[in-house]
């Protein structure tokens, strides 16, 4: 049996403002954007590369917008992805490498979305 980790729901306050900052911003692909009345609507949206989609929008979760923290966003080259981010407009902390003697080194960098849910590129050894 495969259990696959497909989607996030993310809380947000302001649905448009927190998809312009994900498809805009960080390039995630819109995927649907549903809305059958003014109490649900949900926005899915992937980043590039990724099996795993979030979805934001109203009536999908009870948690506070902002609570998500630790979502981390894999890369290859995370001094590549980084200034690409901060070229889109996008506060990325500096690239912060961490490891112990004889280990190989993971590579970090922090940013937020508009309501303060937090991410992360990693850099794994490769």
């Amino acid at each position: 049996m495969d259990y696959r980790l497909e989607l996030i729901p993310l809380p947000v306050t302001d649905v448009d403002r927190a998809k312009t900052f994900y498809a805009d911003r960080l390039g995630f692909t819109v995927d649907l954007d549903f809305s059958p009345s003014e109490e649900f609507r949900v926005v899915q949206l992937t980043p590039p590369g990724s099996a795993c989609s979030i979805s934001i929008g109203v009536g999908l979760v009870g948690t506070p917008p902002g609570s998500v923290q630790g979502l981390h966003l894999v890369v290859d080259d995370i001094h590549a992805a980084r200034a690409e981010l901060v070229g889109r407009g996008v506060e990325v902390a500096e690239v912060v490498d961490m490891g112990a003697p004889g280990k190989p080194t993971v590579s970090y960098a922090a940013f937020t979305d508009p309501d303060g849910n937090g991410w992360t590129l990693q850099q794994l050894p490769t």
